[in-house]
């Protein structure tokens, strides 16, 4: 998810030099989603991770 974030950031970046406001609002939104998706499961991992819960057996 991290990796998507910030391909899309990087997307937006480019776009945003180049002129092209509208893909670059579009990248910037993806971006954030994904941002956040990623620290939710990132939260959910170290909270499972704390309470002892095994995710991945």
């Amino acid at each position: 998810m991290l990796y998507y974030a910030l391909l899309f950031l990087v997307i937006s970046i480019i776009a945003g030099v180049l002129g092209f406001r509208g893909v670059e609002s579009g990248a910037a939104k993806i971006s954030k989603l994904f941002f956040f998706v990623f620290l939710a499961l990132a939260l959910l991992v170290v909270l499972a991770a704390i309470l002892g819960v095994s995710l991945f057996a």
